[in-house]
């Protein structure tokens, strides 16, 4: 079923004209006289961004004018079209000459749309679009749908979104598609050798889990999707400064991403054994906490040494990942909000990636440039596993002080041996603030471009 801010083919909408500083000129001689003056009164020049909203002669809206990226742009954003809804009055719309990428800008205009109102009520607008001719308006809505959810999930504070709150979202998710669903609890997770996970939340009031739903044909390719959960991290006994700490409901934004990829590929229903897995934990501080200098058993017989509890993702997606790794899927997929590094390499919007499959990292770069959901491979420095050296155990959880998110990733890859592939997505989760069809707060980052490349692998 199309999306809610998407109208039907015969409804009345009014006419969007999309064009630059190029084309306009022409667009315009072709308006009524009095919308032509009407716009250059107005100083409208079909600059990216800019917009006009066209009166008839009886005072009532012919439409309106957008500027999409013309001479003066810095760069060309698929997504610009999705100011719009945020910036018309309520009704139907249409676009009256065609957008660069209609899919895109379809999807742009529902996610520029998108508002948390768990806790505090907004103006609600009917902005709605007759999708393009050609678009997948169904697959358009799955996909929002699904970022609508996570970006929920990302946005909620963990006094409404604990380990146990990410369970909650990720059983509604699995048993709404007829998913396979377990989740290991507490000190089950020592019973069934999940000892790191147990670790790292042990010391919340509310018990650490790993959630694990299976979906799909056993005889079908096996991808294996793997979240990171830290539903709030206060660093534990190396506590974050308080500036640090204001954002930590996001550090469960791996898991989000899993969810919305989980959802894509359900609801599609790709022919693929899916399995996900998402250890769920906070970090917090208590008698019980984990140290400095301890020394914990892992899933896969690795020994580490805490170099620092506030490197914590990394050891409860090792767990999870070593599990993942048994089966020997064709594929892992890993999206963690792991590392401050990887920020101050590639800043907020551009996360990076890791694998050692050359042929996967092409197809992620071309998808995620084709679907505008930019990533940046990063590499697997080998001579960088040395900063991971421990005197007392296997490895450290924590490298030098250069190259963190190439070290985490290292890391991770000590536990994915027999998987015909991995990748891990360094994402950051958050838009700081808003643009166009990306509201500022939580975001979903690489899930959009996994769920292109899974379909052009894997679709009938």
């Amino acid at each position: 079923m199309p999306h809610p801010l998407l109208a039907a083919d015969n409804e009345t909408s009014r006419p969007i004209w999309l064009v630059n500083d190029q084309s306009w000129p022409e667009i315009a001689s072709k308006l009524p006289q009095a919308a032509q003056a009407f716009a250059k009164v107005q100083g409208f020049e079909g600059k990216a961004g800019s917009h006009c909203i066209l009166s008839d002669a009886d005072g009532g809206i012919l439409g309106v004018v957008f500027g999409l990226n013309g001479t003066e742009a810095k760069h060309d954003d698929p997504f610009l079209v999705g100011k719009l809804p945020t910036l018309l009055p309520d009704g139907v719309y249409r676009f009256e000459t065609e957008a660069p990428n209609p899919t895109l800008a379809t999807l742009a205009w529902i996610l520029g749309s998108y508002s948390f109102t768990r806790y505090r009520k907004r103006n609600e607008k009917s902005v709605r679009l007759i999708a393009p001719k050609g678009v997948d308006a169904d697959d358009v809505t799955r996909i929002a749908d699904a970022v609508y959810a996570s970006r929920d999930l990302v946005n909620t504070p963990t006094s409404d979104l604990g380990p146990d709150g990410i369970e909650a979202a990720a059983r509604q998710i699995a048993e709404r598609h007829g998913a396979k669903f377990t989740s290991i609890v507490g000190d089950d997770l020592l019973k069934q050798n999940f000892p790191m996970i147990h670790a790292v939340g042990r010391a919340s009031a509310t018990p650490p889990r790993l959630i694990d739903f299976t979906w799909g044909n056993e005889k079908a390719p096996r991808i294996t999707l793997v979240g990171k959960g830290v539903a709030f991290d206060t660093g534990g006994l190396d506590i974050k400064p308080a500036s640090s700490m204001l954002l930590m409901r996001k550090d469960m934004g791996g898991s989000a991403a899993t969810l919305a990829l989980a959802s894509m590929i359900m609801g599609a229903k790709l022919p693929v054994r899916l399995r996900v897995l998402i250890p769920a934990v906070e970090n917090s501080i208590s008698s019980n906490a984990f140290r400095p200098g301890d020394i914990l058993q892992s899933r896969k017989g690795i020994t580490v040494e805490i170099g620092n509890t506030d490197a914590e993702g990394r050891l409860i997606l090792a767990d999870a990942l070593a599990l993942a790794d048994e089966e020997k899927p064709d594929l892992i997929v890993d999206f963690a909000t792991l590392t401050g590094a990887a920020r101050v390499a590639l800043g907020p919007e551009l996360p990076p990636f890791f694998t050692d499959d050359d042929a996967l990292a092409a197809d992620i770069a071309r998808h995620g440039q084709a679907v505008n959901d930019p990533v940046w491979r990063m590499p697997l420095w080998a001579p960088y596993q040395a900063q991971l050296d421990s005197k007392f155990a296997d490895m450290n959880n924590t490298g030098g002080p250069m190259g963190g998110s190439i070290t985490a990733a290292l890391f991770l890859r000590r536990f994915v041996k027999d998987a015909k592939a991995h990748v891990h997505f360094d994402i950051f989760a958050w838009n700081p603030s808003t643009k166009p069809g990306r509201p500022e707060g939580g975001e979903v980052h690489a899930a959009r471009l996994m769920y292109a490349y899974l379909k052009e692998r894997y679709a009938f």
